[in-house]
């Protein structure tokens, strides 16, 4: 009997993993086609004579607030040039980050027939990496020197658990992530269950957006922190059932377990030394899976779903 049903699964994944490549191939030939404009290389060619036409190519880049005598300063500053450079360095070939940007929009376009690609235009941004991505319907900033490597020099000020994923990798799960955001509904978050929700679907669209990158990518973790997350999750579950943390609308709730931070917050000795931060984000994922495999429903209409629907119908189970 054992046999019968261990061939049963073998035969269930080889089904699906043959649906999930036709899908990708079908994805594939989609074929966006991206061109990447280089705004951070012209600006560090620029001069007296040739800022007027950049100017007037990217309005939306130049502050009017601002005079030329301030642009031309600011690419001439030595801290400046060294940023041009280092950027200029990581980024002297573009095409395996092109070629996933590539990749990200032939599924959105896939999904969200409507999706039209914007300009993706590069800059520096003095290493504001809260703002390293920003898209609108038509274009997509990226701050390149947000992606140096955790290791860089210029992130020596900035904490170890925000820096771990200032990498080029990670450049595409954030232009995901902001496109998650825009494709997201999500009106009321007034509890932990609400953030984990929330959190749980910009995850999946990812899952969906990313299947080259890997789980521990999407979610910005390290192999080791995803594994520490799996091998927990039916203690992290039963903590937060057993507190009743769920339903809560404490605040400080999305500090402990919801936002970045170098570990989750269980205040239990033994537990937040090893944990990685951001589990409430990491159950609420897999909520959202548990509903997507109970319920025939599309991303689109997932992605507008209440807290309460999906947790209502995701059966969801944490892994022994």
């Amino acid at each position: 009997m054992k046999s019968i049903i261990l061939f049963l699964l073998v035969m269930l994944m080889v089904v699906s993993c043959k649906k999930e490549n036709a899908l990708e191939t079908e994805i594939a030939k989609i074929n966006t086609d991206v061109k990447i404009e280089r705004f951070d290389r012209l600006f560090a060619q620029v001069n007296s004579g040739t800022l007027s036409n950049l100017k007037t190519a990217y309005p939306f880049l130049f502050s009017e607030k601002y005079t030329d005598s301030f642009w031309l300063s600011k690419k001439a500053d030595t801290l400046q040039i060294q940023l041009f450079n280092e950027v200029d360095k990581a980024f002297s070939d573009f095409n395996s980050t092109e070629g996933e940007i590539e990749s990200l929009f032939n599924h959105l376009k896939y999904y969200y027939p409507e999706f039209n690609p914007p300009r993706i235009i590069t800059i520096t941004n003095d290493v504001d990496y809260r703002n390293s991505v920003i898209v609108t319907d038509t274009i997509a900033v990226i701050a390149l020197d947000s992606y140096l490597g955790s290791d860089h020099e210029f992130y020596g000020g900035i904490a170890n658990y925000l820096k771990a994923n200032f990498n080029k990798n990670q450049l595409v799960v954030d232009l995901a992530n902001a496109y998650a955001e825009k494709y997201t509904y999500h009106p009321k978050r007034k509890t932990l269950l609400d953030e984990m929700v929330y959190y749980g679907k910009l995850l999946y669209f990812k899952d969906v957006m990313l299947p080259f990158k890997t789980e521990a990518e999407r979610i910005g973790y390290t192999e080791e922190d995803i594994n520490w997350a799996m091998a927990n999750e039916s203690y992290i579950w039963r903590f937060f059932v057993s507190r009743e943390l769920l339903f809560s609308t404490d605040t400080k709730l999305p500090r402990r377990f919801i936002n970045p931070a170098p570990f989750s917050k269980f205040y239990l000795e033994e537990i937040d030394a090893d944990s990685p931060g951001r589990l409430g984000q990491y159950i609420g994922w897999q909520i959202v899976r548990a509903y997507m495999k109970q319920n025939d429903v599309s991303l689109k209409d997932m992605l507008m779903k209440s807290t309460e629907d999906i947790f209502n119908n995701s059966k969801f189970k944490p892994r022994k």
